[in-house]
C-alpha cells in the first residue's frame, strides 16, 4: 500500500509514517521545511502541482490530511488579528482542499483509495466551550468539506474519513494531553484500516468512537 502523508515532519504524522513503515507500507511524507521525503506548502499550488508532477502516475491508497497550524492557542478575543484567521483557514481547509484536488488522479488509480482528514473534536458544534475561534472554525469547516467530499467521490469507489486525533502530547496539544503520540498514531491506523464506502464521510475519534457533529 503506498500511503501520502502531509505534515509528516512532526507529531502525529511523522509517528503515522513510522508505524507504517514498519508495518511494510511504502509512505511519502511532505512537510512545508523539507524536512520529510517531499517539501510542500500545502497552500502554495504550485508546490502542489509539483508533488503531483513528481508522483506521476503512481498511485495512491491512502491520502492522510494531517498538515495543519493552530495559531491562536490560548490567544485572546482582542489579539486577533486578520493574518491570523487568514493563515488558519489557508493550511487547514484550503491546504486539504488544494491537496485533495492534485492527487485525486493518484488515488483514482489506487486500490479501495482512501482519503483521511485529520480533523479535531473542537471542529464539534455540540461543543462549544469558547476561545480557539480561527482553530475551531478551520476545523468545523474541514470537516464540513470532509462530508461533502465523501458524497461526491463515493461513486469512483474513494471512501472519505474525518478524525479527531484525540488530545495528544505534542507540541500542538501541549505536555498536559490525555494519550501519546504512538497511542493516537495506532488507533488512528486501525481507523483508516476500517474506512470503507459503507462508513465514508464518518466523523470518528482515534479510539473508534462516533463523533457528535
Amino acid at each position: 500500500m503506498h500511503v501520502v502523508i502531509t505534515g509528516a515532519n512532526r507529531g502525529i504524522g511523522r509517528e503515522m509514517a513510522s508505524q507504517l513503515n514498519a508495518a511494510g507500507h511504502v509512505v511519502t511524507g511532505t512537510a512545508r521545511d523539507g524536512s520529510s521525503d517531499v517539501a510542500l506548502d500545502v497552500t502554495d499550488p504550485d508546490q502542489q502541482a509539483r508533488f503531483a508532477a513528481h508522483l506521476g502516475d503512481r498511485p495512491i491508497d491512502l491520502l492522510v490530511c494531517n498538515a495543519g497550524v493552530y495559531l491562536d492557542k490560548g490567544l485572546a478575543l482582542e489579539d486577533y488579528t486578520a493574518e491570523i484567521w487568514s493563515q488558519s483557514l489557508a493550511a487547514n481547509v484550503t491546504g486539504v482542499f488544494l491537496t485533495i484536488q492534485a492527487l485525486l488522479p493518484n488515488l483514482r488509480l489506487g486500490t479501495t483509495p482512501k482519503i483521511a482528514i485529520i480533523s479535531s473534536q473542537m471542529a464539534s458544534h455540540a461543543r462549544a466551550p469558547g476561545g480557539s475561534y480561527a482553530y475551531r472554525a478551520s476545523k468545523s469547516a474541514v470537516l464540513n468539506l470532509g462530508r461533502n467530499l465523501s458524497t461526491d467521490l463515493r461513486p469512483e469507489g474513494i471512501a472519505v474519513g474525518i478524525y479527531h486525533p484525540g488530545w495528544v502530547r505534542t507540541e500542538m496539544g501541549g505536555e498536559e494531553g490525555d494519550i501519546s503520540v504512538a497511542e493516537s498514531a495506532s488507533g488512528l491506523i486501525r481507523e483508516f484500516d476500517i474506512l470503507s464506502l459503507e462508513i465514508t464521510g464518518c466523523f470518528h475519534t482515534w479510539d473508534g468512537r462516533i463523533h457528535a457533529y
